[in-house]
């Protein structure tokens, strides 16, 4: 179909609001679209309970060990560096999980769980390191967490303890306190058992990305895009390498490549019973798909009642505001067009075989070989390891989603993207790959995109780029990983003709 030249009023621009919209709109005749991203503050409960706040799950078969794959779950966050005296934990009162799905049926059937304890040394200072801690068993890091982590099989109801306790690695307090953090972040990793490691500790956000979206739409005039707003916060994070057969149904990855992931908390209530309360796979599906009535149920929803929120899939309240704001015509409802790959995975990728049950989940096919040079745009950019199939640290999910809307799928390649490309601080290339946290020493832990040598862009050319020849009254587009099926789908299905 033939896309009318932009006008004034309808420009070239098309940015990936919040990390990515699970809701989709375009010109008629862009075809499907696509995004995803990070899961912050995304409901109303969660967000005055930080500790239990999932914010992003990756999943990926490990780069140096192709045998295993890599599952990466992250809470907490928005942690200030410098956030003390009482730096940040993770909850002792809750259940950190990560669940497999290896049978498409949208119920567990593996779940790795973390559970937290606090330990002090002394109670007579304010002090969380009375002294340079040299290592994890120093004396003089005052407050520290230990952690317990079990395998569960809902088959077989056996739980298998893989870490009885290890240490957390802290939170990075500052170069006076922690000369060497890099030291104590190697005594957390820890291999418990063969083709097995696992970490606990606090990380760098891995997200990169513009969040101002919420101030109507990047300013209402585009005016506020090109930083990255994550940069130099951290969270609570948790890394873990264990062998593909343990996640793969019939322990068989050869034969059963498939697992589809979510990460949930649950948290002890005051009558002993313990209430899931938060919930993310595929993120962004509570922030902008469910409306606010339903945010903090959806939190509690398990996989197998997805379906009710269908309706908020084919009727999406994105395409309203930005027909207010931007003056773009919303499409016609019902959005039949906008076809789940959340829902059922992508085929020819990482579709399971056999019944599915539709439901939200991150999935990944662990037969794909390891890319020896990642394309941080995953599947578009030719690379069928990178994003949707899981999701690694560098992938970059917003520029995924500005290229396909401009119609890199429909025949108009392109190289827009939103001006922030990577993590402003660097991944490491061996387990747990996570950045180092910020230091709370440093005085300016979150530096602009246009201070950033990576970025290497200030706000204006990062709007240059994302929209050359940009309008003052430009057309915004929203987009979401809800109709990417149609569209990877497709690419996926050409490149193997």
């Amino acid at each position: 179909m033939k896309r009318s030249r932009p006008t004034k009023r309808h420009g070239t621009i098309a940015l990936a609001c919040t990390g990515g919209l699970l809701t989709a709109v375009g010109f008629a005749g862009l075809g499907p679209l696509a995004a995803t991203a990070s899961s912050h503050r995304e409901a109303p409960l969660i967000s005055g309970t930080p500790q239990y706040d999932g914010t992003d799950l990756y999943a990926f078969r490990s780069p140096e060990a192709q045998k295993t794959v890599t599952l990466v779950a992250n809470w907490l966050p928005f942690e200030e560096p410098a956030g003390g005296p009482n730096f940040y934990s993770f909850a002792t009162d809750a259940q950190y999980d990560i669940k497999i799905d290896n049978n498409a049926d949208a119920k567990p059937d593996v779940t790795f769980r973390w559970t937290f304890k606090d330990h002090y040394v002394t109670g007579d200072t304010f002090l969380a390191a009375t002294g340079p801690v040299t290592s994890l068993a120093d004396k003089d890091l005052n407050f520290y967490q230990t952690y317990k982590l079990v395998r569960i099989n809902h088959k077989t109801n056996n739980v298998k303890t893989v870490v009885k306790k290890k240490r957390v690695a802290p939170s990075n307090i500052g170069k006076a306190s922690m000369p060497n953090y890099a030291a104590l972040r190697a005594q957390a990793t820890t291999v418990p058992a063969k083709g097995v490691k696992s970490f606990a500790g606090q990380a760098e956000d891995p997200f990169f990305l513009d969040l101002r979206v919420f101030d109507l739409l990047y300013g209402g005039d585009l005016s506020e895009a090109g930083d990255d707003t994550l940069a130099g916060f951290n969270v609570q994070s948790v890394a873990l390498q264990v062998p593909q057969k343990w996640v793969a149904k019939k322990n068989n990855p050869k034969k059963n490549p498939i697992i589809g992931t979510w990460t949930t908390t649950q948290k002890k209530s005051t009558n002993g019973k313990w209430v899931q309360v938060s919930r993310l796979g595929n993120p962004l599906v509570n922030e902008v798909v469910i409306p606010l009535k339903l945010k903090d149920a959806f939190n509690g929803l398990k996989p197998t009642g997805d379906a009710a929120a269908l309706k908020y899939v084919t009727n999406p309240e994105l395409p309203k505001l930005i027909e207010a704001v931007y003056g773009i015509e919303a499409p016609k409802t019902p959005r039949n067009d906008l076809v789940s790959v959340f829902l059922t995975g992508v085929e020819g990728l990482n579709m399971p075989k056999g019944k599915i049950t539709p439901s939200e989940q991150l999935r990944l096919n662990m037969s794909t070989p390891v890319t020896a040079t990642p394309n941080r745009l995953g599947v578009i950019g030719g690379d069928t390891q990178g994003f949707p199939n899981g999701r690694r640290l560098g992938d970059d999910v917003i520029d995924i989603a500005l290229q396909v809307v401009e119609g890199e799928l429909v025949g108009s390649a392109n190289d827009l993207g939103d001006g922030v490309d990577n993590n402003d601080t660097a991944f490491s290339g061996t387990f747990p790959y996570l950045a180092l946290p910020a230091s709370g020493s440093n005085a300016d832990p979150h530096p602009s995109a246009g201070a950033s040598a990576k970025q290497s862009a200030s706000k204006e050319s990062a709007l240059q780029r994302v929209v050359p020849g940009r309008q003052s009254s430009a057309a915004f587009v929203g987009v979401g990983l809800l109709a990417l099926v149609g569209g990877i789908g497709g690419a996926v299905r050409r490149r193997k003709a």
